[in-house]
């Protein structure tokens, strides 16, 4: 009777061993597939401040989303090495869904973006709350030969907070362009009207200024088909927005300037529906 009660009790110590150990396993499955970034490094400023996983619940094609998520002001990003050539250009892109993404300090160049780690190349930077959409970035590697693609909530320009998931990325070489019919897309502010040193600054571009700047864009358009000899055109679309300059950028040694963060939020729509190689942005800094 001893023996038989020890046996049961034996099997029964077994069946709960084994359930145990099953359970372990499923929950360092669950760990591993919530915590599983491949090939992709985590990084952030404020080091154990965001909170970095694996989503299948909030994801845009069949494969987990990677998620950010800050509860305070970081810049925080995974990022992969890829291996590039010299000279060349490429293009990277990937799904972004956001959720109440905001930037310190209001720069529009902070947010849910694509960049290259320790440089100042990336993507636009997604704010606010939005559905999933595609951001992509152009760069040149130059005479790099690896480089570190991010996918980043914050920027080298500063931190955000908010949460950013971030699915389908592609990385591809491009070939350079020979085309020598060159689009300009030229944006005039009419009103510029900033805050330096608590000082209110408004200043207004006048119709004869516009006529002017139209007047230069016409000669530079005829000057780069007649300077080389019928080699390259350009096409310039001029753009004038009434909404005003309302931010200046600094810098020590030369001062005051117009950024391309200064403007982004204002051009980009025109920027994203349309194929342009350069962009002009004329406005008025002196009375």
């Amino acid at each position: 009777m001893a023996k038989e009660k020890k046996s049961i009790l034996g099997k029964v110590a077994y069946i709960i061993t084994i359930i145990i150990l099953c359970a372990l396993i499923y929950f360092a499955y669950q760990y591993y597939q919530i915590n599983n970034f491949n090939s992709f490094v985590k990084s952030e400023a404020n080091l154990y401040t965001s909170k970095f996983k694996r989503d299948n619940d909030v994801k845009y094609s069949d494969k987990k989303s990677y998620s950010i998520e800050s509860d305070k002001y970081n810049d925080a990003m995974f990022y992969e090495q890829v291996k590039v050539e010299k000279n060349q250009p490429y293009k990277v892109t990937c799904m972004v869904k956001t959720q109440n993404v905001e930037a310190k300090n209001g720069n529009s160049g902070v947010g849910a973006q694509i960049s290259i780690e320790g440089s100042t190349e990336r993507s636009v930077a997604i704010q606010g709350t939005a559905d999933w959409q595609k951001i992509e970035l152009i760069f040149n590697s130059k005479d790099r030969e690896e480089v570190n693609i991010g996918f980043r909530l914050g920027g080298n320009l500063g931190e955000a907070k908010g949460k950013a998931w971030f699915s389908d990325f592609s990385v591809e070489k491009g070939t350079p362009e020979n085309n020598s019919n060159w689009d300009f897309a030229c944006f005039i502010f009419k009103t510029t009207d900033v805050n330096i040193n608590n000082n209110q600054i408004n200043l207004q571009v006048t119709n004869s200024d516009i006529k002017d700047i139209k007047n230069t864009i016409s000669r530079f358009e005829n000057s780069c088909y007649t300077l080389s000899e019928g080699k390259m055109t350009a096409n310039c679309d001029i753009y004038e927005l009434d909404t005003p300059l309302s931010s200046l950028s600094y810098d020590e040694e030369f001062g005051y300037y117009v950024a391309p963060e200064d403007v982004e939020n204002q051009i980009k729509d025109v920027i994203s529906n349309n194929d342009y190689d350069h962009i002009f942005v004329v406005v008025r800094l002196r009375r």
